[in-house]
């Protein structure tokens, strides 16, 4: 049985860069079309290996900003045959309403009646902007209780793709066991967790582009195939593939999105990309687990990432150690090698 991936790419204004003072065309520049690497860049990455995504776009900067941003969001994708489904970052209401110094930044900080109002909002304004009805959400911060199932369930949205065990029970704090990885039916709608591999501690960490290096993805895609497991969720972003400014291309990221592409190519027949709106009205037992720690893997993965906050991060330090240690210096390959 193929196991189906679901390459999700969660698409939005920031808020560290409205902070910092940027106005909105500024913020999607940094936020969704960073260095080239943004939105376009995946899009054309995604047509170039023939493969299906699902665009996570967040309206709810409308309400600050109007509708042109999240137009300028939704426009490309639907032309490129990609999917769009609905994000929610919160602290759009609260900015809109004045409350810059106290913004929630969850919605699970929001009341049942609160919660509903606001992915309401968040639901017509997506659709104003050209979207087609959405029938899937992810929150913002992965902030999703069972207030956030029933709200939803009652807006006729079929899924949502909240649940992350790395960051259960809170912001993430959906009554589910952080392990779990399969698609499950609760409340009126169907949970499609954020895969998860596990580490030596015990932990979990996700199928996030930033948080797993090339071989421990491909080993975790692997490891979903042997096991047959039904869906495995992947997490990106419009402005992963940049350092955290926005101003610089972050080559290792870039690395990891290319290489993935290929991988995902290379293995169709087994690992087809699929979206939401494909997904079967099926589901089977929930039986997957995570794929074991491995020390190597993660070794490898630790010397990639302090290469990355050096080379990406803090280019001041960088500039001082021209001449770097070998280890760092082949973890600075890896984008190429993996």
């Amino acid at each position: 049985m193929a196991t189906q991936v679901l390459l999700t790419i969660d698409t939005e204004l920031t808020w560290r860069h409205f902070a910092a003072g940027a106005d909105w065309r500024e913020n999607f520049d940094l936020s969704c079309q960073p260095c080239g690497v943004g939105i376009s860049y995946q899009l054309e990455m995604l047509r170039r290996h023939g493969l299906k995504a699902c665009f996570f776009v967040d309206p709810m900067p409308a309400l600050v900003y109007g509708l042109e941003p999240i137009q300028r969001m939704v426009a490309p994708i639907l032309e490129a045959g990609q999917e769009v489904q609905l994000h929610l970052h919160s602290f759009w209401h609260d900015l809109a309403g004045g409350r810059q110094e106290t913004a929630r930044f969850e919605l699970t900080a929001f009341n049942p009646w609160e919660q509903h109002a606001l992915i309401e909002t968040a639901l017509a304004l997506l659709v104003d902007a050209g979207a087609p009805t959405p029938i899937a959400f992810r929150s913002g911060s992965y902030a999703a209780d069972v207030t956030t199932l029933s709200a939803l369930a009652e807006l006729d949205l079929r899924y949502d793709s909240s649940h992350s065990g790395a960051e259960h029970p809170w912001p993430s704090a959906l009554p589910f066991d952080p392990a779990l990885i399969d698609p499950i039916e609760s409340h009126g709608v169907v949970e499609v967790p954020i895969s998860q591999i596990s580490c030596p501690d015990g932990g979990l960490r996700p199928l996030q582009l930033c948080a797993l290096s090339a071989s421990e993805m491909q080993a975790a895609l692997r490891h979903a195939d042997r096991g047959n497991h039904q869906v495995t969720t992947i997490v990106s972003h419009s402005f992963e593939l940049a350092a955290r400014d926005g101003k610089r291309i972050n080559r290792l990221v870039r690395g990891r999105f290319d290489g993935l592409c290929a991988f995902l190519d290379a293995h169709r027949a087994t690992m087809p990309t699929t979206t939401f709106a494909a997904l079967p009205r099926t589901l089977g037992a929930p039986l997957a687990v995570p794929l074991p720690p491995d020390r190597a893997r993660i070794a490898w993965r630790m010397a990639q990432q302090a290469w990355g906050r050096i080379r990406y991060e803090q280019p001041t330090i960088a500039a001082g150690i021209a001449a770097a240690p070998p280890l760092i210096a082949l973890a600075g390959m890896a984008a190429y090698a993996d």
